[in-house]
């Protein structure tokens, strides 16, 4: 396996990039979101990596970030999700939201990357769930998400109030996470909206 790769960036595209290392030249598959990050032509850069193996061919999948390159493995340990709707997913998200989009249950975040319908991104949520336990975000974490989500009672109405109101379920999930539970639905609801538009969520 091919953990990491360091060298100078000899071709840049879109969504791959040449890396020379010790004189030869590796193309790697990036997502879109990755780009900022690699550096400009003719200067170094280090992109760690997935080595998928086929049959037919070895293609070598880079990452800006240790979290993308874990959250590209997890993802790709879906039934029907390969290594190009991997790619696909996370150049539509950051490896944040995707943990947190899994936690809440918001499978429909999923169908903004190409090549996943609903079906697909409902699987990607069942069978993901509870595998970014360690993720933190916005100072609460992915376990508390989770907690919010499956929830009943006020908790529960709450979420559903604020989805009405047109925000996706991560968004409300995360920003009731953050609230007393124990409060009325009203109380949630509002305190909710002010997190999300104070930018907090």
């Amino acid at each position: 396996m091919i953990h990491s790769l360091t060298g100078k960036v000899i071709e840049k595209s879109l969504d791959e990039v040449v890396i020379s290392c010790g004189g030869v030249g590796f193309l790697v598959a990036v997502p879109q979101t990755a780009q900022g990050a690699i550096a400009p032509i003719g200067e170094e850069t280090t992109l760690y990596t997935y080595l998928n193996v086929k049959e037919d061919a070895l293609d070598l999948y880079g990452f800006a970030t240790k979290e993308e390159q874990r959250a590209f493995k997890i993802l790709t340990t879906v039934s029907g999700v390969g290594p190009k709707a991997g790619l696909s997913i996370l150049s539509a998200l950051t490896p944040d939201r995707v943990a947190l989009a899994v936690s809440s249950g918001d499978y429909k975040v999923f169908t903004a990357a190409q090549g996943v319908g609903p079906k697909l991104a409902q699987r990607i949520v069942l069978e993901l769930k509870g595998k970014f336990t360690d993720t933190t975000l916005s100072g609460v974490t992915i376990e508390d998400i989770s907690t919010a989500s499956a929830a009943t009672g006020n908790v529960s109405q709450a979420i559903s109030a604020l989805v009405a109101l047109g925000y996706t379920q991560s968004q409300a999930a995360m920003a009731v996470a953050k609230l007393d539970t124990n409060a009325d639905v009203q109380t949630l609801i509002k305190q909710a909206l002010r997190l999300i538009a104070g930018g907090k969520i």
